[in-house]
């Protein structure tokens, strides 16, 4: 899916580069020279006057729909106690919020924090169905109704958490179908911010959905398209290996295994060697919850491998990304890591010893770090340590995981390379990005000739500003293979 050539012209590389033209043909860059030395050979000329250039930017971690249907949901982001989130989820019954099937849904409340306890009565208030959608995604707090209506049965506090909620939730949105508008309007924004591309990892067979979708005209992004654990033997089937295209336009490729080990670090599931402050050392998930076993693990990376499927497993505790280290050692495979919240001191080379790619997202240090200061006491040096990783010569990619973090590569990259956000100091600073590391972990090729023609037009110099300006870089223009996707010029 190309373009007719385009020349562009007057256009500035990073860091202080000289202007220069780029011209884009058959969706590739075709040449790139001093301004005023190439001719324009009938192709369309875009005069950039001066603004500049870099490669298109990627988020290596998405749930896509989740981003989508987050504007049906109940704002919790603001919620500081258990009776905040009931007065907004009483604030939006009172305005006739609009339900998903009948549930009114909330998101985004952060409860590692809270001194007030949930519990299922303090909701049963409400005679509708209520959920309400912990902002790391592992656990939902839900009323009586609410329960019923996706066929749980919590305890007391009301609360379902990983394996079982992440299941139901899925299944959920499965059945509860979203306008494609909705899904066009999204991905023209993540446009509108640079981004030429996605790694999706929703729950479901992502080639077919995002294949329907571009076919019929959601077209501004790049897919890479995970499978989970429960398809894997239907892309197998089809003979479908990691990087084949699997649609006519080319923009939807296979992408890897998906495998979720633990939880997360808010949820205080995330498998770590320590125990949790204040949970009995004994007791069963004291450390947090292995959700597979290793041997099961290893079960689906052989299968996977075997049928030319890459993996990425996502590990958050520092006891979870030991036993995957472990485990790619064991079979001798690459992979990438998701998330990498917390690791063990030793393991930081190991990640470059075995080829493994560390996809990290930076806001979530900012968004986490009281709740790892708590919870993770005495070990925080090595949380969300991109520092560390990055000088263990550990290939590093950045994300949003969306919508847990808003899809915005300039905030990932400013978290990266600031390690703070509104008026707070930097958090353990130690472990900061240079901003042209941060850079390369947020694209897949350089703005070089003969890669492809995704390239993020803006009109500043990244390295020209600050913390606040980089966050909210003005994108001038976006192209994907030669074809604009955003353009404000």
């Amino acid at each position: 899916m190309t373009s007719p050539d385009l020349l562009l012209r007057g256009a500035r590389t990073y860091a202080g580069g000289a202007p220069v033209d780029i011209r884009l043909s058959s969706g590739l860059v075709a040449d790139l020279a001093p301004r005023g030395t190439l001719n324009d050979d009938g192709a369309r000329i875009v005069d950039l006057d001066g603004r500049f250039v870099g490669s298109g930017l990627w988020d290596a971690h998405v749930h896509f729909t989740q981003w989508v249907i987050q504007q049906r949901r109940v704002d919790l982001s603001g919620t500081r106690s258990a009776s905040d989130a009931v007065a907004a989820v009483r604030a939006a019954v009172a305005t006739g919020f609009p339900t998903t099937d009948g549930v009114l849904f909330g998101y985004g409340y952060r409860d590692g924090l809270w001194d007030e306890p949930v519990t299922r009565a303090a909701l049963d208030v409400f005679a509708q169905p209520v959920v309400l959608i912990n902002g790391d995604l592992h656990s939902a707090w839900m009323n009586t109704a609410g329960a019923a209506r996706l066929g749980l049965r919590p305890d007391a506090s009301g609360i379902v958490s990983e394996g079982e909620w992440i299941g139901v939730l899925q299944r959920f949105h499965a059945e509860a179908s979203l306008p494609l508008a909705d899904y066009r309007a999204a991905a023209d924004a993540a446009a509108a911010r640079g981004i030429v591309g996605i790694v999706e990892y929703e729950n479901v067979l992502n080639i077919d959905e995002w294949s329907a979708r571009v076919a019929a005209g959601v077209d501004s992004l790049r897919i890479d398209a995970s499978v989970w654990p429960d398809r894997l033997d239907t892309v197998i089937g089809r003979g479908l290996r990691t990087g084949d295209a699997v649609d006519p336009s080319g923009l939807v490729t296979m992408g890897r295994l998906k495998v979720v080990v633990d939880g997360s670090l808010n949820t205080r599931t995330a498998y770590c060697w320590d125990p949790y402050p204040g949970m009995d050392a004994h007791a069963a998930h004291a450390c947090g919850v292995s959700s597979i076993p290793v041997s099961q693990l290893r079960d689906l990376l052989v299968r996977a491998r075997a049928g030319g499927i890459a993996a990425a497993v996502h590990a958050i505790g520092d006891r979870a990304n030991t036993e995957v280290l472990d485990t790619f050692e064991e079979l001798g495979m690459p992979g990438i890591i998701e998330h990498a919240q917390l690791v063990r001191s030793d393991d930081f080379p190991r990640f470059a010893r075995l080829r493994l790619i560390a996809s990290v997202q930076p806001e979530h240090a900012m968004d986490d770090r009281d709740v790892a200061d708590r919870y993770w006491a005495g070990r925080t040096d090595r949380a969300f340590a991109f520092g560390s990783l990055h000088a263990a010569g550990v290939d590093l990619r950045l994300g949003s995981d969306a919508p847990v973090a808003p899809l915005d590569p300039w905030h990932a990259i400013a978290s990266a390379v600031a390690r703070s956000r509104g008026d707070r100091d930097p958090w353990h600073p130690e472990q900061a990005l240079p901003l042209d590391v941060a850079l390369a972990a947020s694209v897949r090729h350089p703005l070089a000739v003969g890669a492809p023609a995704d390239i993020v037009v803006t009109d500043a110099d990244p390295f020209e500003l600050d913390r606040d300006a980089l966050r909210a870089m003005p994108v001038a223009a976006t192209l994907l293979g030669g074809r604009f996707t955003y353009d404000a010029l």
